[in-house]
């Protein structure tokens, strides 16, 4: 909100912790993902510090801690991830009841601008669609690279333009998965992850 100016270091995490009320667990959480969006940079030893004071331009995205590019991830993803949907859709009971609660806690999240709380819901999306679709290399795959696939789907909520996208998308998946059409699941998760990659100028 324009509180700490560009160049200016946050408190420290202890004291920034007492003074927004939250455990420092969460505030850490929270801080990595501003820094995923450019709107931080942590100095080891200095602090964290604010950065330009708006998102970072499209295009211009760190690798992973581990040194993958964003790029990768959702290739990655939109090889797996439109096909765990379609077997979602064609299991004998596909689980759209479980992804709509998901959807809820995503929507309530997105309501209160809590975007660490909406990413958390996000990922809890994307592995209920694996563990759903039958398939246990997809799921064990998807936990496999966890912190990599968390880590693009925190990147596309920098557009606070765009936030209802990723709902409006996630709704659509559930729609075929719910009409047992597998075919429209699949074109509809390729949809969503083409949409989140156009909204990190990817």
């Amino acid at each position: 909100d324009g509180s700490y100016a560009a160049g200016q270091a946050l408190p420290g995490q202890r004291a920034l912790a007492e003074k927004l009320g939250i455990s420092r667990g969460c505030l850490r959480e929270a801080i990595s993902m501003l820094e995923a969006l450019g709107l931080v940079r942590s100095h080891a030893g200095k602090g964290v510090f604010v950065s330009a004071g708006t998102a970072r331009a499209a295009g211009d995205l760190p690798p992973h801690p581990n040194g993958m590019r964003p790029e990768a991830i959702f290739q990655f993803r939109f090889v797996l991830e439109p096909a765990a949907a379609s077997l979602v859709a064609a299991a004998p009971r596909p689980g759209a009841g479980e992804l709509r609660e998901i959807q809820a806690r995503l929507e309530a999240a997105l309501h209160g601008f809590d975007l660490v709380g909406a990413a958390g819901c996000d990922m809890a999306f994307h592995h209920a669609v694996a563990r759903l679709s039958g398939n246990e290399a997809f799921a064990s795959v998807l936990k496999q690279y966890e912190t990599q696939v968390a880590y693009s789907l925190q990147l596309p909520f920098a557009n606070p333009q765009r936030l209802w996208e990723t709902a409006d998308e996630h709704r659509a998946v559930i729609a075929a998965i719910a009409g047992r059409d597998p075919a429209a699941a699949c074109a509809a998760m390729q949809a969503h992850l083409l949409g989140a990659a156009a909204r990190v100028g990817i």
